[in-house]
């Protein structure tokens, strides 16, 4: 995937889970806050395992594109946890 690409798909799922995050009602606009955080720390989790497990493994496998999409995942929850209390 190109870069620009790639940029453009992580502005838009940060904006669409800030937008999300509008819905919570939350005066201070937490909400908007936490979502877009969640987008961006599992983006960044998500890069640096793919990046440590290309270097690791000399490329990538399925097994290797299945652990980052669980770690994204589970990034975006636990920030969403957090963010919540």
């Amino acid at each position: 995937m190109p870069v620009p690409a790639a940029l453009a798909a992580a502005v838009a799922a940060a904006s669409a889970a800030g937008a999300a995050g509008t819905l919570t009602g939350d005066p201070a606009l937490g909400g908007v806050v936490v979502g877009g955080c969640a987008v961006l720390l599992a983006l960044s989790a998500a890069e640096l395992l793919l990046r440590h497990c290309a270097r690791r493994f000399g490329g990538i496998t399925g097994d290797v594109l299945g652990a980052v999409a669980e770690t994204a995942a589970t990034v975006t929850l636990l920030v969403l946890a957090v963010g919540a209390t």
